[in-house]
C-alpha cells in the first residue's frame, strides 16, 4: 500500500511540474508578447542624455546612460554620489514623472506624477526607479556592437517608446538633430 500511495504522488508531482513549466512559459510569453506591443504602438519619446560613458571592458561595449530630465525633477539631487546614496531615502525609489513633448517628441519635465491625476493631452507619464542612487528609466545602459562606439559617441537622445501607464523601453538613439543613429549597414 505505501508503493502505490508513492506512485501516485510521484505521478502527481510529475503532473504538477509540467503544469508549473507551461505556466512559467505562459508568463515569459506573456511579457514578450507585451513588450512587443509597447515597441510597436507605444508613443515614441526622445528623451535628452546627460554626459554618457561609453566602453565597459567586462561588459563589451556600451553607453552608460544618464537623463537630464532626472536632473530636472531633482535638481539637488547628486546622482551617483555619497551625498546622493545618504539623500535617497527622500525620494520615493519608484514612481513616475509627468513630461510634455514638443513637436520633435522631446520630453520636458513637467512635475512629479501623482496617483490618479488627469494629464494634458501632450503630457505623459514616464517610470522611473531609484537603484543605488542613480535613476533608471526602462535601463542606465545601451549596448551596440564592437568598433561602432565612433557612431554612438554623437548621442544626444534617447528614443524610448512609452505606454499610457508610463512603463518605457529604450528602442534607439539620436544625434542633436534627432537623426536615428544606426550602421550604414542597418540603414
Amino acid at each position: 500500500m505505501f508503493k502505490s500511495s508513492w506512485k501516485l504522488s510521484a505521478r502527481l508531482r510529475m503532473w504538477l511540474a509540467i503544469l508549473a513549466g507551461v505556466l512559467i512559459l505562459g508568463a515569459v510569453n506573456f511579457s514578450i508578447y507585451q513588450r512587443e506591443q509597447l515597441l510597436k504602438h507605444g508613443r515614441f519619446v526622445l528623451l535628452e542624455l546627460a554626459p554618457v560613458d561609453p566602453r565597459s571592458l567586462m561588459q563589451g561595449d556600451y553607453m552608460a546612460l544618464r537623463f537630464q530630465v532626472a536632473n530636472q525633477a531633482f535638481p539637488n539631487f547628486q546622482w551617483g554620489s555619497q551625498r546622493a546614496t545618504d539623500e535617497a531615502s527622500a525620494i520615493a525609489p519608484d514612481g513616475a514623472l509627468v513630461v510634455s513633448v514638443d513637436q520633435h517628441q522631446r520630453a520636458h519635465f513637467q512635475r512629479i506624477a501623482k496617483r490618479g491625476e488627469v494629464l494634458a493631452p501632450n503630457e505623459l507619464l514616464m517610470r522611473y526607479r531609484i537603484r543605488n542612487a542613480q535613476m533608471k528609466f526602462a535601463t542606465n545602459a545601451f549596448f551596440f556592437e564592437e568598433g561602432q562606439a565612433h557612431l554612438y559617441e554623437k548621442a544626444r537622445y534617447g528614443g524610448f517608446r512609452v505606454a499610457d501607464n508610463g512603463e518605457m523601453l529604450l528602442s534607439s538613439m539620436h544625434a542633436a538633430d534627432y537623426m536615428l543613429l544606426q550602421k550604414q549597414s542597418d540603414q
